[in-house]
């Protein structure tokens, strides 16, 4: 064991402190510890391995300053600290290596380490690296300028700085680099023009990630760049308004991201023939006009196309069986989607995600699915789509998000559907659906998060068989015509009892290949929050939210649903509702949104919900409430008309209130002499009644068109009334 010169322990799960019996082991020469929970601090001890030429520390639990001891070690030229909270100013850890060790260091990688500091004393201290040939310090909090002393560094070969906080320039030394291989500088805040003397030496380029700066690229429209790039990465610079033509002469390319750079130009037919093997491309958040009648580019398999959010028109392109990943959304494509999804149908299809929201598409969907039976993702939103679903949707085994909002679509849901047991998400909110809500969404789709089926023409009960979707944190079925009484079992929505958890984005397929592979997707949503459409990306994860307004819900709101723990907005409103507002109502801790309004709620307002402390939005017009509102600054602070409508008195509405056997009375006025004093308020009234009457019903007697409107309206709201109290 003396002479023991490799020791790698990756990848394990030791969880205590380095021991010390390892640091007698004079003759090691590799040793690799990564990826496990060794904790504490790294021991003085390490000076003992006098012969060590690689040490990987990364991904552990290690914490605290480096040990002095650190930088004798001499013959060290692999130094891999990653993921570790080293903290501190990067200055002070140079400061340690900056013995016999830093100068004949190769590797050195903290990125992840905690680390803060100016940047171009860092840079500064690295001069006596002479060797160094890899260097990683991204996502730290490092900040400054980049200075032109980076081009002392001749041998780098590997340098990220991404997930920083530098700012300034970019330095016209990086021309320099002439061994340069890789280059990753993404989401820092450098600013200003990048021109070609940048790149003059930089013949061994092959990956360059500066996206998410903001740089402009001043370059000659016949530069034709000293490298061949194979990935390149340049979201948010401004390259445009025209196409850049220096892509002309890069032949090698299999990933490019040149998305949100202003340009405003067509693309040019040699484009579509540049790369045998482009793996990536995202032209999106562009002003990209034109036709793509299809798309001739030689994919290389299993790859990622995203156009979308540009000026494109026309059919939708054919494209390769090889793509992946299809992004089209935001456009003005038009037409039918059959001779898309119908195209040689005998042909084995790799597409995953689907997203042809926001164009002008028409027509009904083909049913043609079970040639795609990949598909994860659909979103076919925001078009003009009409007919119903196809049955051979169902045919999508694997699907997981279905997007259909905003369309002309009609008729049942397909039972074939509940083949689709993986399905997370559903949206088919604003079209035209019929019949009634089927219980095969809660017997067949266990996985359902998300389930949006408002303003359609659904009808019948709430399916109490909803009540088993124990993975549901979002349902959305208002301005429908359902009736009945909302399902006590709702209370078995597990996802909505919870505080939010720590459960990752939705994503779905492939998503950025540069920055981050294959993280797919981000899943979306547009739900009414605080009596907003607000749109949920990021943190759609978190939201937990039920929306059953504009319906025909009638009896009381169920005691159970106050178990829902975990929601941040509930909306009864525009329903048929009556009983009081639960008093353990309270108990829901994280509301920040509720609408009861325009009901037939009474009884009072429940005192414990001034201990909703998130509440922000709350409306309980227009129903029988009575008494006084409850006194909380929280509800104090919101408007009169989260109010009226009601018998209700106390701030923040004007009219102040005593309470006698539980009811406010306003109490009689009398005038100085003892006698009743006229109250010219009432008074006013009733005058202003007399007015009123006449000026609406004059009218009616003298025009008859009118008259027979206004008849019509309440024969109308008689039948409905009828309706009502037949199913009770």
């Amino acid at each position: 064991m003396s002479v023991l010169r490799h020791l790698d322990l990756s990848a394990n799960f030791f969880n205590s402190t380095i021991p010390d019996w390892l640091y007698s082991f004079s003759h090691l020469q590799f040793l690799r510890m990564a990826s496990n929970d060794f904790q504490g601090m790294i021991s003085s001890a390490i000076g003992n391995l006098s012969n060590l030429i690689t040490l990987d520390l990364s991904n552990n639990e290690l914490a605290g300053i480096l040990p002095t001891s650190l930088g004798d070690l001499c013959n060290l030229k692999e130094i891999r600290l990653s993921s570790i909270k080293v903290g501190g100013n990067i200055s002070q850890v140079l400061n340690i290596l900056s013995g016999c060790t830093l100068d004949g260091l190769e590797t050195l990688d903290l990125s992840s380490s905690q680390l803060s500091g100016h940047f171009p004393d860092a840079i500064d201290q690295l001069k006596q690296s002479k060797n160094l040939v890899f260097l990683y310090l991204s996502t730290n909090s490092l900040f400054g300028y980049i200075p032109e002393s980076l081009g002392v560094l001749s041998s780098l070969k590997v340098l990220d700085i991404s997930y920083n906080n530098l700012s300034g320039p970019f330095p016209k030394s990086f021309g320099q680099l002439a061994k340069l291989e890789l280059f990753w500088m993404t989401q820092n805040s450098l600013q200003g023009d990048v021109s070609e003397v940048h790149f003059a030496n930089l013949t061994r380029l092959r990956e360059f990630a500066g996206c998410k700066n903001h740089l402009v690229l001043k370059v000659r429209l016949d530069w034709i760049p000293p490298f061949q790039i194979e990935i390149i990465s340049l979201i948010s610079w401004q390259l445009g308004p025209q196409f850049p033509l220096w892509l002309h002469s890069q032949k090698n390319l299999w990933g490019l991201d040149i998305s949100n750079t202003g340009i405003s130009d067509t693309i040019p037919t040699w484009f579509w023939n540049l790369s045998p093997q482009l793996y990536y491309l995202n032209l999106s958040h562009n002003h990209i006009q034109g036709e793509i009648k299809n798309m001739p580019l030689v994919f290389h398999d299993s790859s990622v196309i995203d156009i979308g959010s540009n000026h494109f028109y026309g059919r939708l392109p054919h494209l390769s069986s090889h793509v992946r990943a299809l992004d089209l959304s935001n456009n003005s494509f038009s037409g039918t989607i059959f001779h898309f999804l119908c195209y040689r149908m005998d042909e084995e299809k790799d597409l995953v995600l689907l997203n042809l929201k926001g164009n002008l598409l028409s027509g009904e969907i083909p049913n043609c699915g079970m040639s795609w039976e990949r598909l994860e993702f659909i979103n076919f939103g925001n078009n003009r789509l009409t007919g119903k679903i196809p049955s051979s949707m169902g045919s999508l085994s694997l699907l997981k998000s279905l997007h259909l909002r905003n369309n002309s679509l009609s008729g049942e849901l397909p039972l074939s559907l509940q083949n689709c047991t993986d399905l997370m998400f559903i949206d088919f909110a604003e079209n035209k659906f019929s019949g009634s809500i089927p219980a095969w969404i809660g017997e067949s789709l266990p996985n359902l998060k998300i389930l949006i089926l408002r303003s359609n023409k659904f009808h019948g009960n709430i399916p109490k068989t909803l009540c088993a979707l124990i993975s549901l944190q979002i349902l959305d079925i208002a301005c429908n015509n359902l009736l009945g009484s909302i399902p006590r079992c709702f209370m078995n929505l597990s996802a909505m009892t919870t505080r939010q958890n720590s459960v990752g984005q939705m994503l779905y397929g492939p998503g950025t290949f540069i920055d981050n592979p294959f993280t797919g997707v981000l899943e979306n949503a547009l739900i009414v929050m605080k009596g907003e459409l607000v749109g949920y990306s990021t943190i759609l994860h978190l939201v937990r939210c039920m929306d059953l307004s504009d319906n025909n819900l009638f009896r009381e709101i169920p005691m159970e649903l106050m178990s829902l723990l975990g929601l941040q907005s509930l909306n009864l409103s525009y329903n048929l509702l009556t009983g009081r507002i639960p008093e353990n109502i309270g108990a829901m801790g994280l509301l920040e949104s509720i609408d009861f309004s325009v009901n037939h709620l009474s009884g009072k307002i429940p005192p414990s919900i001034s201990s909703l402390t998130f509440l922000s939005h709350l409306n309980l017009s227009y129903n029988n409430l009575i008494g006084e509102i409850p006194s909380s600054t929280q509800l104090q602070s919101f408007d009169e008309s989260s109010f009226m409508g009601n018998n209700l008195c106390g701030p923040p509405l004007m009219d102040n209130c005593s309470v006698k056997n539980g009811t406010p009375t306003f109490g009689n006025k009398r005038g100085k002499g003892g006698g009743v004093e006229v109250d010219w308020f009432y008074v006013s009234m009733a005058l202003g009644f007399v007015v009123g009457f006449w000026g609406i019903v004059g009218p009616f007697l003298f025009n008859k068109a009118w008259r027979f409107v206004c008849f019509q309206l309440m024969d109308s709201m008689w039948y409905k009334f009828y309706d009502f109290i037949c199913m009770r």
